[in-house]
């Protein structure tokens, strides 16, 4: 026979969820804010080798070639004539392709804008959600700041009158077939074009991160 006295004892409250989040934060593995150790590092790798690859490779470039107008230091040929690369220094006072020229300060205010949002959320833990998005929004960073640092004037490169030109250092050029020329670009280009084809590929193909499984077992 059961005593009504252990019946009446018996809890019907479940037992504490621990989120993901607390989980992580419990074992040493997040922030106190609940965010991924390993994504968040994920993140700031991506984030700081690719601007000190791209403000690298524009030091090194615009020292050895000098200002637009000098002879390409190399230039190869692929697949016949179908792919045709050099190396060409110039200043971009638009953005990317060339679009919006004359607006450096509009475009360096973007980027400012564009900057904070990713720091927003990162903050709020969208960023590091996956590493999907973690590996986009580090590029979207890199290619942000290595092009705001050249429209702040940051790079040091001076007119003939010996005033600071606000633009972005552009050197990769491409051709197509010898006659179809892509727009010259630079590394923080290839950024944040990569980044932004990331993010539209997660929008479109990724699935919903599943919910708590500890939230699933919950009784209705």
């Amino acid at each position: 026979m059961v005593e009504p006295s252990s019946v009446g004892n018996r809890s019907t409250v479940p037992a504490s969820i621990t989120t993901p989040a607390q989980a992580a934060h419990s074992t040493g593995l997040s922030t106190k804010h609940g965010l991924p150790r390993t994504r968040l590092l994920v993140f700031a790798v991506i984030a700081a080798s690719g601007l000190a690859w791209d403000l690298w490779t524009k030091h090194q470039v615009f020292t050895t070639l000098g200002f637009p107008g000098v002879r390409p230091l190399w230039k190869g040929q692929f697949l016949g004539v179908a792919l045709q690369f050099q190396l060409e220094t110039t200043f971009n006072h638009g953005a990317l392709w060339g679009m919006g020229q004359g607006q450096t300060w509009l475009f360096a205010s973007l980027s400012f804008v564009a900057a904070g949002v990713i720091g927003y959320f990162l903050w709020q833990g969208h960023v590091t959600a996956s590493k999907w998005l973690t590996m986009a929004t580090g590029l979207l960073l890199a290619g942000t700041l290595g092009n705001l640092f050249d429209r702040l004037g940051l790079h040091g490169c001076k007119d003939p009158q010996g005033q600071l030109i606000y633009a972005v250092r552009d050197f990769l050029d491409f051709w197509f077939f010898g006659t179809f020329h892509w727009a010259t670009f630079n590394f923080a280009d290839t950024y944040l074009v990569t980044g932004a084809i990331m993010l539209v590929v997660h929008s479109f193909l990724m699935p919903p991160p599943e919910p708590n499984a500890a939230a699933r077992s919950m009784p209705s």
